[in-house]
């Protein structure tokens, strides 16, 4: 499999130059030149399987020879070896046709570990071969720092970065960034947004002349491919429970860089019968807006109880309007030109297309407490703020009561006790294992939002 860049300036990839590169040189970000299919006979085949042996399967659709095959299978073994359910990503019923899929089971509590727990294993497996060692430069609105940080910090191959807003993220999430041990390890918490991180990020990584010989920058956000193709996984692993391919479903997603929904629209593009897929957003709406009513503009941004979706711009986003587009480089350049900044809308027949995949809804941090209060007295279960906010556009968008609609749980609630008391309930109680780590000291610097500091930073920190 061959990979090229939304930007169409960089084209005939290989999966290893992909996942050592995250963020393609011309600025786009990576795609396949086809995607892989699967028919209703091949789906059958994947029913019952282990959580594990269904990765191993995907992902070697899209690996080619990156990996040998009893590599690529003990590295994804080894990556949820740790996690503390033994279905990894349980389907738990609401109600009628409405279930939770749980991916908060991994060390960090957070469905980024289903990525990054094997990201940073395909890294060092990578870097050792070649004899190479790199710079992992993230930005985080809470969650993909902590999974980054824990998947890597084992790694005698790599020094990892991660930027996240200063005073913007919970406390737990915080910790888990900050207390996280290793010598490779930094945590720069930046004056400003996320979006004010990822710009960093991305500019970061389109000059690296500023690092020492020999060394390069490598992606861990949902612009490194790797991460997609694993999160792909769990929207087949949960369709099958329900009766795929011969049962479709519907998926409710809670969205901030439209990584995790991306990662369904290629599960369904492959085969997977999903009806629909809800794109769940808090008040900072621009996707909810973009799908309604074709209105892709920012907004100032709102900090709310969801914070690792308060997000202006989506990266992802741009991964879709490539498909949507016909793979149309030009046409992709002339919209995001326009910028959401701006203010741009896409041509009718386009909007009508996605809005054939994708419906929508929005909801403030009074709907997000009520859903979370609702949730817990029907059924007892306990959602994070951001897991709320997907049950509620669940609820808003299912359409067809005969589809069954799985929402995502995406992380686990004592990462946003705040939320959890907001909503009248007692604060749940932190996990044993972070109780421990939270008694470490605290690591992490204060910078502007300015991208010379962060150089200089980088520079030491690859030196």
């Amino acid at each position: 499999m061959e990979y090229l860049s939304t930007r169409g300036g960089c084209s005939g990839q290989r999966f290893e130059e992909v996942l050592l590169t995250g963020l393609a040189p011309d600025g786009g970000l990576f795609v396949p030149n086809e995607l892989p299919r699967l028919d209703s006979a091949e789906l059958r085949k994947l029913r019952g399987l282990p959580y594990a042996e269904l990765a191993f399967r995907i992902a070697s659709l899209f690996t080619d020879d990156a990996f040998p095959e009893d590599a690529l299978g003990s590295m994804i073994g080894e990556s949820y070896a740790g996690f503390s359910h033994p279905e990894l990503a349980p389907l738990t019923r609401l109600g009628e046709g409405e279930y939770l899929l749980e991916l908060f089971h991994g060390p960090t509590l957070a469905f980024k570990d289903f990525a990054l727990q094997v990201l940073g294993r395909m890294l060092d497996h990578v870097l050792v071969r070649q004899g190479r060692r790199v710079l992992i430069l993230g930005a985080t609105s809470g969650d993909t720092g902590s999974a980054a940080l824990e998947g890597c910090r084992h790694s005698g191959q790599v020094d990892i970065c991660i930027l996240h807003p200063h005073g913007k993220v919970s406390e737990v999430q915080r910790k888990q960034m900050t207390t996280t041990p290793g010598g490779n390890v930094r945590n720069l918490a930046v004056e400003g947004s996320f979006d004010d991180c990822q710009r960093l990020v991305k500019a970061a990584f389109a000059d690296q002349s500023f690092l020492p010989s020999g060394r390069q920058l490598v992606a861990v956000n949902s612009i490194n491919w790797a991460r997609i193709v694993m999160q792909v996984v769990y929207y087949f692993h949960a369709a099958l429970q329900l009766g795929a391919p011969r049962q479709a479903v519907s998926f409710a997603v809670p969205t901030g860089n439209f990584g995790d929904i991306y990662a369904g629209y290629l599960a369904r593009q492959m085969g997977l019968p999903v009806d629909r897929l809800i794109v769940a957003t808090n008040e900072n709406d621009i996707l909810h807006r973009c799908i309604s009513r074709n209105e892709y503009v920012t907004a100032p941004l709102r900090h709310t109880l969801s914070p690792s979706m308060d997000i202006l711009i989506s990266s992802n986003f741009e991964r879709y309007l490539f498909e949507l587009f016909h793979r149309d480089s030009a046409a992709l350049a002339d919209f995001l030109t326009s910028g959401a900044e701006q203010g741009a809308s896409l041509p009718p027949d386009r909007w009508r297309a996605m809005g054939e995949v994708f419906a929508s809804a929005s909801t403030d941090d009074a709907g997000t407490c009520a859903t979370i209060a609702e949730v817990w007295r029907e059924h007892g279960v306990l959602l994070d703020p951001h897991s709320a906010v997907g049950v509620r556009a669940a609820r808003e968008c299912r359409g067809s009561a005969k589809t069954p609609v799985i929402c995502l749980a995406t992380a686990h609630p004592a990462k946003f006790a705040g939320a959890i008391t907001a909503a009248g309930l007692a604060a749940p109680e932190l996990p044993r294992r972070l109780q421990e780590q939270f008694r470490l000291p605290e690591r992490f610097t204060v910078i502007d939002k300015d991208l010379n500091q962060l150089k200089g930073l980088l520079c030491e920190f690859a030196t």
